[in-house]
C-alpha cells in the first residue's frame, strides 16, 4: 500500500514570481469590466448610465422648478425662450474584490494551485490598481477572514504583492462562515472574484448563496491542478492510501480503468452542478486549469467570460 501525494511546487517569496514586466505591460491596456450599472463612492474613469455631473454629454430635460441653474443651457433658452437642463454621464470607480482561498486543499498539485490563484489575483489587482479601481482582497480558511483594505492606484502594487506572499494555505475551508463575514462587510457595489477549488466537505451552496443578491457581479474561478483533472496522466495507479490534506481522513483504493472512469465522471458531474448553481444566481463560473499559462487565462479565457476587456 503507497501514499499517493504530489509534489507542489516551491511558493514564491519576490513580488516578480507573482507577476512580472513582460505580463505587466501586456495588461496596461486591459481593465476589468462589469455587466451592471455600479455607484462608485468616488469620482474615477469608468463611464455609467447615471445621470450626473461630469465631463460626457447625455442628453436634455425640461427645467423644473429647484433644478440647479448652473446647468442650464442658455443656449437654447435663447434661441426657443425655454429652459432646458443639461444631463451628464457620471463617471464613476469600479471596485473590485478579490477572494483567496487559503485552506490546505489549495497547497496541493504541480503546478500548485495556490501559487496559481496568487499569481492570478496579483494579475487581475494589478489591472484593478492601473484602471484606478478600488481594490480589496480577502484570504480565508476555517482561522478566518484576513483582509487587504481597499487600494487605489497603481503605487499600491507592492503593498498588495507583499501581502499575498505573507500568505499560507492551512486548515479546512470555512467557506460558509468566510462569504457571510465578506457579505456583512462589503461596501458599494462591483466585481468580486472567487478564487478556489471550491472542494468544500461543507457544500459551496450556503457560502454562494450569501453573496448572491448583493449587487455585485461575482466571477467563481475553479481552479483544479493537472493530477486532479486527469489523474491517469500523473501516476495514480494500484494500491494506494489517499489522505485528506484538510482533514486527514484516509481512504485504501485500488486504482482501475473503471474506478479512473467514474472518478472524471463524478468530478465533471460535481463540476457542473457547481455550473449550474452559479448560473441560477447569475454567477459566471469559470474552470482553470493551473498547467494554463497565465497569459492566456487573462487575454483569453477571462476575456471571453466577460470579466477583463
Amino acid at each position: 500500500m503507497a501514499d499517493f501525494g504530489v509534489t507542489t511546487q516551491p511558493r514564491p517569496t519576490r513580488i516578480d514570481e507573482l507577476i512580472d514586466g513582460t505580463l505587466m505591460s501586456k495588461l496596461d491596456q486591459v481593465d476589468v469590466l462589469s455587466r451592471k450599472i455600479f455607484a462608485g463612492k468616488l469620482q474615477g474613469e469608468r463611464r455609467s448610465k447615471k445621470r450626473g455631473v461630469s465631463v460626457e454629454f447625455a442628453d436634455y430635460r425640461h427645467y423644473v422648478h429647484g433644478d440647479d441653474l448652473r446647468f442650464v443651457d442658455w443656449n437654447i433658452y435663447a434661441r426657443l425662450d425655454r429652459l432646458f437642463l443639461k444631463l451628464f454621464l457620471e463617471e464613476e470607480d469600479l471596485s473590485l474584490i478579490l477572494v483567496l482561498d487559503a485552506s490546505a486543499s489549495m497547497d496541493w498539485g504541480n503546478p500548485g494551485k495556490f501559487v496559481f490563484v496568487q499569481q492570478l489575483a496579483m494579475a487581475l489587482g494589478y489591472i484593478g490598481l492601473t484602471n484606478q479601481n478600488r481594490v480589496t482582497l480577502y484570504a480565508f480558511n476555517d482561522q478566518g477572514v484576513v483582509p487587504l483594505p481597499s487600494l487605489r492606484g497603481r503605487r499600491r502594487t507592492r503593498e498588495m504583492g507583499s501581502w499575498l506572499l505573507d500568505l499560507a494555505p492551512g486548515g479546512a475551508s470555512g467557506f460558509p462562515e468566510a462569504m457571510r463575514q465578506i457579505a456583512l462587510g462589503r461596501q458599494g457595489k462591483g466585481v468580486m472574484v472567487i478564487l478556489s477549488d471550491f472542494m468544500f466537505k461543507e457544500g459551496y451552496e450556503k457560502g454562494l448563496r450569501y453573496l448572491a443578491g448583493g449587487g455585485f457581479d461575482i466571477y467563481c474561478l475553479q481552479t483544479l491542478s493537472p493530477e486532479e483533472v486527469d489523474p491517469a496522466r500523473h501516476g495514480l495507479a494500484g494500491d494506494l492510501k489517499l489522505t485528506d490534506i484538510e482533514d486527514q481522513d484516509t481512504a485504501e483504493v485500488t486504482i482501475s480503468a473503471a474506478l479512473l472512469k467514474r472518478y472524471k465522471e463524478n468530478l465533471n458531474a460535481y463540476c457542473g452542478k457547481l455550473r449550474d448553481f452559479c448560473i441560477r444566481r447569475g454567477i459566471m463560473h469559470v474552470t482553470l486549469d493551473t498547467s494554463l499559462d497565465m497569459t492566456t487565462v487573462l487575454l483569453d479565457y477571462l476575456r471571453k467570460r466577460g470579466l477583463l476587456k
